[in-house]
């Protein structure tokens, strides 16, 4: 399972580079493939394909981690906590403008919940914070035994809300002519989003980290290795970054460094000491 699980994270990987070749080279210059039919099919595939595909990839990439290193009990409860819980929320959101603000998705991330939500979307709010909460617990389980489970929610909250203070902008940043992932119908002063819509995503990822563990009711040792969490976060983080600075908002990429990248290397690095006994 792990070996299926690394290659998963592979695909993922490359479905997200293809995205970005997608965004950044085919739909500006459409002149480099107009006139050839394999190039035709090969751009096509790169706009159309490839957001909602790397969404379901980096889904089944964390499910078979966390088969293999939690069990597949728990990986289905936090699964099911994070899908229908982030689900809710963003249904609540597109028809109410409730927590995230006033906004609407477009076409780009394939097939949607009521015609509002696209289905890859909940995926992407399990694998992120199932990564999240996985590095998170591994730092916690070295440096606050006394309050374990307390500390990985909030540090894992942490790291998937810092992803967002990227991630958001660059997706539906005005700068990025040719695309968006969707359209805010309301302004704020975080480049232009509304600062509820980091508190939403603040309270929704908090919500769900906390149920998804609540339903394991039980302690449980750390997972014996987080190099794959870390990987499939790393990368999402990077993507959001090149991203961002291609739509020249430096100060999202450079916040995502200190406030993202760097707390997750940090747990990353606390999880060689973890004794596999050890518990909350």
């Amino acid at each position: 399972m792990s070996r299926i699980a690394w290659a998963f994270t592979g695909l993922h990987a490359c479905a997200l580079v293809l995205g970005l070749f997608g965004i950044l080279v085919a739909i500006p210059h459409p002149e480099l493939w107009a006139h050839s039919a394999s190039g035709m099919a090969f751009f096509t595939l790169a706009i159309d394909k490839t957001g909602g595909t790397a969404m379901f990839l980096g889904a089944l990439a964390m499910l078979a981690y966390g088969w293999s290193a939690l069990g597949p009990r728990r990986t289905l409860l936090f699964f099911l906590a994070a899908t229908v819980l982030s689900a809710t929320a963003e249904l609540t959101g597109t028809k109410t403008g409730w927590p995230f603000g006033g906004y609407e998705y477009t076409n780009f991330l394939g097939p949607k919940l009521l015609g509002r939500v696209p289905i890859a979307v909940p995926l992407s709010w399990f694998y992120m914070g199932f990564a999240s909460f996985v590095l998170a617990d591994a730092f916690a389980a070295r440096r606050a035994r006394r309050h374990r489970t307390l500390t990985a929610i909030l540090l894992g909250t942490w790291l998937l809300t810092a992803w967002d203070l990227v991630l958001d902008p660059s997706m539906a940043a005005p700068q990025m002519q040719y695309v968006h992932f969707w359209i805010w119908h309301e302004t704020g002063p975080y480049f232009g989003m509304p600062l509820r819509n980091l508190a939403g995503w603040l309270a929704t990822g908090l919500l769900f980290i906390a149920v998804g563990r609540a339903l394991w009711n039980e302690r449980v040792a750390p997972a014996p290795s987080v190099m794959l969490p870390f990987v499939v976060y790393a990368i999402n983080v990077g993507w959001s970054m090149v991203l961002a600075v291609t739509a020249g908002m430096w100060p999202t990429a450079l916040a995502a460094i200190a406030l993202a990248l760097v707390p997750a290397v940090l747990c990353l690095q606390a999880a060689p000491a973890l004794r596999p006994a050890a518990v909350r």
